[in-house]
């Protein structure tokens, strides 16, 4: 269950969820004000996350995915990663959020000024972490209403808040819901049943605005989206996006990029951060592809050598 949604362990569940998950919901809820105990203010220049020299690989196997990537994110900021297919951008995405299937083998990560990397997946989404998933799951026997009201109840546990009752919370969602272009039909539904692309993305979407994150980390969200749904989820996007926050993209195309305007574009190659610009370096890998990672290899392979 953990490899799933990982926020989603973290809070009670509705009457169709299974036995396994009530019991991680207790345990999580005992275990929740002991151990979750980030601090909730940046550093003095508004630094969210620092990277440095992460290493990374699937748990139990002796290659790196990640060779030491160097990032900086600050609120404000919206960063892209772009880069080839099989060049570590959802690895990194996943490591970050504590995904439980990849071990960090080296370097640091820093948020809000705290290691990270203790941290249990549940713990990192309710300080203020979280990933939208290219891929996002299905969770039968949970409504949407029931799920979201108790994720964002424990994320304002959390932060010391009182939690939401059933008909604030309707309000709440009521909101947010109309920011993504999603009817109140959804709510009664489970989590992502039978949802199209287009609706389980926008579903995305509606958790990041429901949960107020520090940091948000959408990892292909235009993946699979027709023109109209890209516009919806990067309005949704956009809505959320302010000073207070900070948001990493990662994406293919420049497609996305024509809506949701970054203020840095970095390329991944190889597990590495290998080239760093504004706006324009997308616009450049739109007209000219990854010729220049030719570079790159052949310095590889000048060291191997």
């Amino acid at each position: 269950m953990r490899v799933t949604r990982f926020w989603l362990v973290a809070c009670a569940c509705s009457r169709g969820a299974s036995a396994s998950f009530v019991t991680r919901a207790a345990l999580l809820h005992d275990a929740t004000a002991a151990r979750c105990q980030l601090r909730m203010s940046a550093a003095a220049d508004d630094t969210v996350l620092t990277v440095e020299q992460l290493k990374a690989c699937v748990l139990e196997q002796d290659s790196n995915i990640l060779n030491g990537v160097d990032f900086k994110v600050k609120r404000g900021e919206v960063h892209a990663i772009m880069g080839p297919n099989g060049s570590g951008k959802s690895t990194f995405s996943k490591v970050l959020v504590g995904h439980p299937s990849y071990e960090v083998t080296g370097g640091s990560v820093d948020y809000l000024g705290k290691d990270l990397t203790p941290l249990e997946p549940e713990e990192r989404a309710q300080n203020g972490i979280f990933l939208a998933f290219q891929y996002p799951v299905e969770i039968p026997g949970v409504s949407n209403n029931d799920f979201l009201r108790l994720a964002v109840n424990k994320r304002r546990e959390a932060q010391g808040l009182e939690e939401y009752d059933p008909i604030e919370f309707m309000g709440v969602l009521a909101e947010k819901m109309e920011t993504v272009g999603m009817s109140m039909d959804f709510i009664g539904r489970d989590v992502n049943s039978g949802f199209s692309g287009g609706e389980k993305k926008r579903n995305e979407i509606l958790q990041m605005a429901l949960l107020e994150p520090e940091l948000a980390i959408l990892d292909e969200t235009d993946s699979g989206l027709d023109i109209d749904a890209l516009k919806t989820v990067a309005a949704g996007v956009n809505a959320y996006r302010s000073e207070k926050n900070a948001i990493v993209l990662i994406t293919h195309y420049q497609r996305l990029l024509d809506y949701i305007k970054p203020d840095f574009v970095h390329i991944m190659y190889n597990g590495q951060i290998v080239r760093s610009g504004g706006p324009e370096l997308a616009l450049e890998l739109e007209q000219q592809g990854y010729a220049f990672i030719d570079g790159y290899k052949a310095g590889a392979q000048r060291k191997i050598g």
